[in-house]
């Protein structure tokens, strides 16, 4: 079966009232026929549910799919994004680590690297993620990790996956992935060599902004390990947003087509307005990375990014005339959503680190939603319009 009829048809085993859609199994613990029984549980002598903080039904039916969808032998969920990613951190390094990350990465990923896991001797090297030379030349007798995004938050820049796939290997390293843009639907970093996947469910494997949730996929070995460490310090998925984020695996081939689309033509929509010193896209050509982009995602994604001229007044006067588009930190929604990440999501870096990853003052980011196409590019171009007016201090009838 292809993926898109599996993401619907894996389910957790009917009960005895023969439900089509799993129920919810909101319980904190199960029970044992006997104390025979669950003693073989805890000896894993036999296969059994002991306690939602260890699995659920749901939580496993979600994870079975996300494992499916990213060809990856196992899987563990976490109450959210960030949970996972430094779930995967914090289970297989140890005082005296080393890791080597892209410099373009999520906010809060860069603040675990350099001010949380510091503290327990981990150290980081970022490098730039588009330089191979700078990933190797950064690799110490004490690597053990490498951990990049592609395409990157907020800037859009792509990782190749091949290239640094081989370098782990050379190295004998473990590579992880953060696939949050691209979801499994546009790549599988699995397929190029990665050993780890991490998602923050909340955005496009929601879909809806509805819950959070976060999962890591990869290889059995290392997932073991990663679920010994969440067993026991407890950042586990709740049984309803398992639920919901299942459900949602049953339409992310459809919804990720049409953003895509949507995402693609508003770029090209945008591309040269005069109120922009640029329009960022993987699968525009004018993308510095658009051959990479072609050869490792099967589309361009939801997100692209405008860098408004004027800097953060132009931005905030844009904010106020979008029509459709909302303002939040969030991404991943059935509705658009435009992100200032100087001024909220990457706040926290310095301007010398927002510089380095390309976020100006001017910088925006759009997770391009699921709204017809024709009032998104007509709303983006009446505010564009109406900021530069603002900026060149210009009357707009």
């Amino acid at each position: 079966m292809k993926k898109q009829t599996k993401a619907i048809r894996i389910q957790a085993e009917r009960s005895q009232n023969r439900e089509h859609s799993v129920p919810l199994y909101l319980t904190s613990s199960f029970t044992f026929e006997s104390v025979e029984q669950g003693r073989a549980i805890f000896a894993e002598e036999e296969e059994g549910n002991i306690y939602s903080r260890y699995m659920n039904p749901n939580v496993d039916e979600f994870v079975d799919k996300m494992c499916m969808l990213e060809n990856t032998e196992d899987g563990l969920a976490f109450a959210s994004g960030m949970a996972a990613n430094f779930a995967a951190i914090a289970a297989l390094l140890k005082s005296g680590d080393h890791v080597v990350a892209s410099k373009a990465l999520f906010g809060s990923a860069i603040q675990i690297l350099s001010k949380i896991t510091p503290k327990w001797g981990i150290t980081c090297t970022f490098v730039d993620g588009h330089d191979m030379d700078e990933w190797e030349k950064a690799i110490q007798p004490n690597t053990r990790f490498l951990f990049c995004e592609s395409p990157s938050n907020p800037g859009l820049d792509l990782i190749d996956l091949e290239a640094i796939a081989q370098l782990k290997a050379k190295h004998n390293l473990i590579l992880a992935v953060d696939n949050c843009f691209a979801t499994p639907v546009i790549q599988t970093p699995a397929d190029w060599g990665a050993d780890l996947i991490i998602h923050s469910a909340t955005k496009y494997i929601d879909g809806q902004g509805r819950v959070l949730g976060g999962v890591v996929c990869g290889r059995e070995d290392l997932i073991k390990e990663i679920r010994f460490f969440a067993r026991h310090t407890g950042p586990s998925m709740s049984p309803f947003n398992a639920w919901v984020l299942s459900k949602s695996l049953e339409t992310i081939h459809l919804r990720m087509e049409k953003h895509c689309d949507n995402a693609y033509k508003l770029a090209q929509a945008l591309e040269g307005n005069t109120a922009l010193i640029n329009v960022k896209y993987p699968f525009l050509s004018s993308h510095p990375q658009f051959e990479l982009a072609k050869k490792q995602m099967k589309m361009g994604g939801a997100i692209m990014t405008i860098d408004v001229k004027g800097g953060f007044e132009a931005v905030n006067e844009l904010s106020k005339h979008l029509k459709i588009a909302s303002i939040s930190p969030n991404l991943g929604d059935t509705r658009t959503i435009i992100t200032h990440p100087a001024s909220t999501t990457h706040s926290k870096l310095t301007l010398e680190q927002r510089a380095e990853v390309g976020i100006t003052d001017g910088l925006v980011r759009i997770a391009v939603g699921l709204e017809a196409l024709e009032d998104l590019i007509e709303d983006f171009e009446q505010a564009l319009e109406k900021a530069a007016a603002f900026i060149n201090k210009e009357e707009v009838v």
